[in-house]
């Protein structure tokens, strides 16, 4: 049995009325049969938010662009920001990681299972450690060593692999480098990062270490879109759970781990499936 073709229009505009008639009037002109459809307005900064998916009468690539072309119309006269994009193409993915692996290999592995509809085009690292693990899956692996006195060349040279590469996302799978604010500026709304909870509490080395000395009660991890400012850019998804006087620093690691798996895995999912709208410093999440 062929599976449907389904798009996924997303929008952005100033809320006014008439939006929603609009777009679902034009889809049914166009006789677009609408599967799924999720809206929001932000009463605080007046903006409206939506992601409708659709499939088409006529899948075929003129009728999309003729469809493209007639909703260019729509959208001059509500101000919309707006994408369509096709629901069944991967999403090229760049990752990019350091020593650790955890997180690499449980995007590899959702990869294969079909969880995250993705193009792994390429896995860039400051170490060589995880070179064999990328290789035997039939990934290029790019070695970019940073040191005090090449950071800038390697920032430019790991933005040049995400032209060659076309990749649409830079995935910070555990890249334990502080992006330059330039670099942040160019990769906005494309490149995420996941850490643990306890930043900014518990910086620097051990912070499992710390938060066992002060007896932390919650311990999550937190994916968010990268922004100059540190670890503060909008946030995607995150993870959580309650651990007591039991866990030690190797256990609360352990659970660090996977909770950063969890969320990073689904910030992942929710930016190629298009559910994810940037508003101001926050998102707005249709899951």
């Amino acid at each position: 049995m062929t599976t449907p073709t389904t798009y996924i229009l997303t929008v952005t505009c100033p809320a006014a009325t008439g939006i929603v008639a609009a777009i679902t009037g034009f889809l049914a002109a166009q006789q677009c049969y609408i599967t799924e459809m999720a809206q929001y307005d932000d009463e605080m900064t007046q903006k409206f938010f939506c992601r409708i998916m659709f499939r088409p009468a006529n899948t075929s690539s003129d009728a999309i662009d003729n469809i493209r072309q007639q909703f260019a119309v729509v959208a001059q006269q509500f101000t919309l920001s707006w994408l369509i994009t096709n629901a069944a193409r991967p999403t090229r993915v760049m990752l990019m990681v350091s020593k650790a692996d955890h997180c690499l290999v449980d995007l590899l592995y959702r990869k294969h299972k079909g969880d995250l509809n993705m193009q792994v085009v390429c896995v860039v690292s400051n170490h060589t450690e995880l070179r064999s693990v990328v290789e035997r899956e039939g990934i290029r692996f790019i070695c970019l060593p940073v040191d005090k006195t090449n950071k800038a060349d390697q920032e430019a040279r790991m933005l040049e692999i995400v032209a060659e590469m076309q990749a649409e996302l830079v995935v910070l799978a555990r890249y334990m480098q502080i992006l330059s604010n330039d670099t942040c500026r160019k990769l906005e709304g494309m490149c995420i990062n996941i850490h643990h909870s306890f930043l900014p509490g518990f910086k620097g080395a051990r912070p499992y270490h710390q938060a066992y000395d002060r007896g932390v009660k919650l311990i999550g991890a937190t994916a968010h879109y990268v922004t100059s400012d540190l670890d503060e850019g909008p946030i995607i998804e995150q993870s959580v759970e309650r651990v007591d006087h039991t866990y030690l620093p190797d256990d609360l690691a352990a659970l660090g781990r996977d909770l950063e798996n969890s969320a990073l895995a689904k910030a992942v999912r929710l930016h190629i499936e298009r559910r994810v709208f940037v508003d101001g410093n926050k998102t707005v999440v249709f899951k």
